[in-house]
């Protein structure tokens, strides 16, 4: 269901940022402002700086910034609607939920009470499981044998579930309990539901906490070869091994100081990398890799790193996470497989070939695009045309699955390369329109915007001059998101023909003005999370108060008068670039005139010709107008 727009700016502006921000980062106030040290990178000097006027956070060492639902989402990792939730509680809103029945709210306010009480006893369990652990010299005899040390076992809570049928009847007061079932610490027996006991018994145990700290399941390890080596906690109400991440929790810090997230096989490759200087480690809970995992951890990370054995197992666990993350790889975020010998495992490589080996086998390791080209060419012989046509098959479904974009349109000019046909031809087999159609900067139509349905033109090309103009303009209309509807349809037009991440940020902008009309920048860049040219922006953004450095404030000034420069600027950044664009409208004109040489061209080279002398006179206009605007800006 989506939250109405009206409401969000009414939460944000009953939310008190400082309040909100100062329960993770201790502020001090300096001036208007308070300061204190960024959560998101590792400074000594503080340079995060939150707002109370303006309900609004930015550090200027790292470029972060939002509102309090930004800040959470980013610091919790929680996703949009779930901190709308948690916030619209606090202030007693309630969210409009209209399209829900009575039954459904009801439902929906059972389930919440019982995740509390589930997480509880989940909680309860993995005390006591650590205490054992303390009482436990065989336990943690091996924990030592493998190299792990007492900090971090307590940093992870690892724990001991003893050898008894029935250890936890001595936890809780009641062994029947229901929920020591529903939790998955019991088992029942289904013949028999008086005869119960313990489902972990003689192992290690590695509590699997969620994103906000709570123990939602545990993993167990024997203490020696016993079979299953591993044991998971079945789904439950509170635990979905296809959601989860062992070790995620742990590695939030660590994921922002490394700036990639490492996907493992196991826990103990987590803790033992952990104990090792890879604090951003994490694994998968014996499953293959999902979307969802993917999603969740591009949440903390514009990086991924999945690590496997190299051997067959490890090439199928490689292959399912490749068509996990292929739709989220965006042209601002990474993805590589990294493939260790056969007699290695994480920690057993750091601990033979040492840390820096293993950090130059990261960056060394193979990059996405590789990757899909190798799996496609599986089992193919590309010196031949039956073997390069079967790449071609297995590949096309796993190049769809890619979000639209530079990359995209990269790799299906590599794939082209490598069957030996040219990218257009290898557009029409895979049924998809030819470029300067109305397909856009990718493989995707993009949404198109109620109010110009003719853009729908060829996009234009960035250059470097197009691009500082670009970046003006998404700066100006930063600071005053309104002027956007200042510009003529005309210029809408133009801004949103540029191609790559520009375009698609004027495309969007369009879309979203024209839905919800000028929000506050706060409200835009909470919605324009996870899109593609989201570090952009926020890197022009950042920039741009980085520049400012106003004393009472973290981002430039609003005022009228501000107001007032900022439209004449963005005019003069608007004509700047149809001079640009016209200019190049004039290049393209003038090749084709020259290359229409024989006799039958004559009637399209009238056409050309009066189409050059048209744009030949707009490029005029524009000096013009350009002249007259700069004269008249303000000293």
């Amino acid at each position: 269901m989506a939250i109405p727009q009206h409401f969000i700016q009414e939460l944000v502006a009953r939310t008190d940022i400082v309040e909100i921000v100062g329960r993770y980062v201790p502020l001090k106030k300096t001036g208007a402002n308070f300061s204190g040290l960024c959560p998101f990178h590792s400074e000594k000097s503080p340079s995060f700086s939150v707002s109370p006027s303006k309900q609004f956070f930015h550090c200027f060492g790292c470029g972060k910034n939002g509102n309090a639902i930004g800040f959470l989402m980013e610091h919790t990792g929680a996703g949009f609607i779930e901190v709308v939730h948690d916030l619209a509680q606090q202030y007693g809103m309630p969210v409009p939920e209209d399209e829900r029945s009575p039954a459904e709210r009801e439902h929906a306010a059972q389930q919440a009470a019982q995740r509390a009480t589930l997480t509880d006893v989940l909680a309860r369990a993995g005390q006591a499981y650590s205490k054992a652990l303390k009482d436990t010299p065989r336990a943690i005899d091996y924990l030592k044998r493998r190299g792990l040390s007492g900090a971090v076992a307590r940093d992870f809570g690892l724990g001991y579930a003893p050898e008894g049928w029935r250890t936890l009847a001595g936890v809780f007061p009641d062994y029947t309990d229901p929920l020591l079932t529903e939790s998955g610490l019991v088992i029942t027996s289904e013949e028999d539901e008086d005869k119960r006991y313990d489902r972990f018994r003689d192992r290690i145990m590695f509590p699997i906490r969620s994103i906000k700290g709570e123990v939602i399941g545990f993993g167990g390890r024997v203490l020696g070869d016993e079979k299953p080596k591993y044991l998971n906690s079945p789904e439950t109400p509170v635990f979905h091994k296809g959601r989860e991440l062992y070790g995620l929790f742990e590695a939030r810090s660590a994921l922002r100081e490394h700036g990639y997230a490492l996907v493992t096989e196991g826990y103990m490759d987590v803790v033992a990398l952990a104990q090792l200087g890879f604090g951003n480690a994490v694994a998968t809970l014996g499953t293959a890799c999902t979307p969802e995992h993917v999603q969740k951890l591009f949440r903390f990370t514009d990086s991924v790193v999945f690590s496997f054995d190299g051997d067959a197992a490890g090439r199928r666990a490689a292959r399912k996470a490749l068509e996990a993350a292929l739709p989220f790889a965006t042209d601002v975020r990474s993805v590589k497989f990294l493939f260790l010998p056969p007699e290695h495992d994480p920690d057993s490589f750091i601990r033979t070939e040492g840390a820096d080996a293993f950090g130059q086998a990261v960056k060394d390791a193979m990059p996405l695009s590789l990757f899909l080209r190798e799996v496609a060419a599986e089992d193919c012989d590309l010196n031949t045309a039956e073997g390069r046509s079967r790449m071609a098959a297995n590949a096309q479904p796993l190049w769809r699955l890619l979000p639209g974009g530079v990359l995209a349109q990269q790799m299906l000019a590599d794939l082209a390369a490598q069957v030996h046909i040219g990218t257009h031809e290898l557009e029409q087999l895979w049924g998809m329109p030819q470029r300067g159609t109305p397909s856009g900067s990718g493989h995707r139509e993009p949404r198109q915007p109620h109010r110009a349905p003719e853009r729908t033109a060829s996009r234009t090309a960035m250059r470097p001059a197009l691009e500082a103009h670009a970046r003006n303009i998404i700066r100006l209309l930063l600071r005053h998101t309104a002027l956007w509807d200042d510009l003529t349809s005309a210029d809408h037009e133009m801004l949103c023909r540029i191609d790559g991440p520009y375009g698609d940020a004027f495309r969007w902008l369009d879309a979203q003005t024209l839905e919800h009309g000028p929000q506050p920048l706060a409200l835009i860049f909470v919605a324009m999370e996870g899109a593609g040219f989201e570090s952009l922006v926020k890197t022009i953004y950042a920039e741009d108060t980085m520049h400012a450095r106003l004393s009472d404030d973290a981002v430039p000034s609003s005022s009228p008068q501000e107001a007032d420069t900022s439209t004449q600027d963005l005019k003069v950044c608007v004509t700047k670039a149809w001079l640009e664009v016209t200019g190049d409208d004039i290049r393209l004109l003038a090749e084709q005139l020259a290359g229409n040489t024989t006799a039958e061209a004559t009637t399209a080279e009238s056409e050309i010709r009066t189409e050059y002398q048209q744009a030949m006179a707009k490029q005029m206009q524009l000096k013009r107008q350009l002249l007259e605007l700069t004269r008249s800006s303000p000293k």
